[in-house]
């Protein structure tokens, strides 16, 4: 099945339901949608000779034309390659030329800079950009066909490359049959979805916000792209109040930020129904202050780009069973497997491990990716037997609950003993003058290595080493706590607001 048929189906029911708006001015409903859609995919085949299985980079800050074009690609059985935005125009050429992209659909900005490093393009791309005359022609054009081209349920669709923290980023090659049973699992593990609701797309959308419009196309719900075409929290706050029945999907950061504006302006968040949060760590202590402030509107999801969005969930009823006797430990976890998942914990042989102990978590379903773009090398390391390795190491309570340590190559071995970064990070950011901290592992003589916190203070805070070393005396070992605090004024972080934790060891190195 070809996903796009969601969006036909959508405009031929529900054809007068607001679907695009810029802020809270409605700029296309489900009938124009799907029209365009059809049109400039079209004009996609005909104008620059898109075929069916070609790959098409989509290089543009969040824009209601965005999503068009997402659209108009898979109207044509052709497959897109979301590129953040925030990425080098270098980076992005990579990008294009390892996927191979017969054409890149920008915005004039993208394309200016892309434009600046041509020689690092595929020969054959060509460049249409959105701010366009010709664009907007296609817009209009009326010669699309009324439904999409049939396509193979594991035909490529959304060809999304790593956030490469380290070397290059490698292609993951997602399905229609992929991303449909993500969408489905949306319904089922995260959130219900009406014509009622918005979805709001503060973070991009060429990442995990964006893998969430599918669901809410089959339901004819609005797509909301903010004024500022990125995440402002007062924007968001403001957004909630005149829309009312926002869903968004949040980085923990953006959680935080969320939560601070609220605090600011006396607000609790009202009309935005559910905050999906994931993609990185959520500290506990982060997350009760978020709920103490603006209520039980969080859901947790836990997925990597090769099972997106889709390995656990904690819904709501979670975050609010507080009278369970394992309430804390519950909400320190990142829940339990979605619908069409398994999940497991193996140890350095590769097999399973009881419940509690602790080893890299592995997980099946069929929203695990086809596998990585023309890297055999890869595929063979972390698809085994249809089991995604996920390089995240962690453990399952007796009821499946599951809870994240860190990422395996981040894992501190001191004197022969393995440290958890993030427990040390939690027990630190229980500290009122903590506003953020990065634990790493430097190399020792002695120990091997020893632990790094890297702490950002609360504004005007003055406090020091030998205050932060009482407060982790009395939360966790004495041999995990620091041997070294080091103050910075922010943690250095990725385009999609993960820390560079491979930065601060190289800063500590100097």
């Amino acid at each position: 099945m070809n996903i796009a048929q969601w969006l036909a189906a959508s405009g031929r029911l529900h054809p007068h339901a607001p679907a695009l708006l810029n802020g809270t001015r409605v700029e296309a409903d489900y009938a124009a949608f799907a029209r365009r859609a059809a049109s400039i995919g079209a004009g996609l085949k005909r104008d620059f000779g898109i075929a069916p299985g070609d790959r098409v980079a989509l290089f543009m800050s969040n824009s209601t034309q965005y999503l068009e074009c997402l659209y108009a690609v898979w109207w044509i059985g052709a497959a897109v390659i979301p590129i953040n935005a925030k990425l080098h125009a270098r980076e992005a050429a990579w990008i294009c030329d390892n996927a191979g992209s017969m054409l890149a659909l920008v915005d004039d900005d993208s394309a200016a800079a892309l434009s600046a490093v041509m020689e690092d393009l595929p020969d054959a791309m060509q460049m249409l950009s959105v701010d366009s005359a010709g664009y907007r022609l296609l817009q209009h054009d009326d010669g699309g066909t009324p439904e999409p081209l049939p396509c193979d349920d594991h035909d490529l669709a959304w060809l999304f490359y790593t956030s490469g923290t380290t070397g290059r980023p490698k292609g993951v090659m997602l399905s229609h049959a992929n991303l449909v049973a993500m969408s489905l699992c949306y319904l089922s593990d995260v959130d219900q979805v009406s014509r009622e609701d918005a979805v709001l797309y503060a973070a991009p959308i060429s990442h995990g916000a964006g893998l969430y419009n599918f669901i809410h196309v089959r339901m004819a719900a609005r797509h909301v792209v903010p004024e500022s075409g990125g995440f402002d929290a007062n924007e968001v706050l403001t957004l909630g109040r005149e829309l009312n029945h926002v869903a968004m999907f949040a980085a923990p950061t953006m959680v935080r930020r969320l939560v601070d504006a609220a605090k600011k302006r006396g607000e609790i968040g009202e009309g935005l129904r559910t905050i999906v949060y994931g993609g990185g760590p959520m500290y506990l202590a982060d997350i009760r202050d978020a709920i103490a402030v603006m209520g039980q509107r969080f859901v947790q999801i836990y997925g990597q780009g090769e099972s997106p969005m889709t390995i656990t969930s904690l819904p709501r009823s979670w975050h609010a069973d507080t009278d369970h006797p394992r309430y804390l430990e519950r909400l320190a976890s990142v829940g339990t497997a979605q619908s069409v998942m398994q999940v497991r914990i193996t140890g350095a042989d590769g097999q399973p491990l009881p419940a509690g102990e602790t080893g890299e978590i592995e997980a099946k379903g069929p929203v695990v990716m086809l596998g990585y773009w023309d890297n055999d090398k890869a595929n063979a390391e972390t698809l085994q037997d249809g089991w995604l390795r996920t390089g995240d190491v962690g453990h399952l309570d007796a009821d499946g609950f599951l809870t994240l340590s860190d990422r395996s190559k981040d894992v501190i071995i001191s004197g022969g003993t393995n440290i958890y970064p993030r427990e040390v990070e939690e027990a630190l950011l229980t500290h009122p003058d903590v506003h953020e901290v990065s634990a790493i592992g430097v190399p020792d003589p002695e120990w091997g290595e020893i632990v790094v916190a890297c702490v950002v203070r609360e504004p005007g805070s003055t406090i020091d080493d030998a205050a932060l070393d009482s407060h982790c005396l009395s939360a966790i070992a004495r041999f995990k706590r620091p041997k070294r605090y080091v103050f910075l004024d922010a943690l250095p972080k990725n385009n999609y607001g993960k820390v560079l934790k491979t930065e601060l060891r190289e800063r500590m190195k100097e």
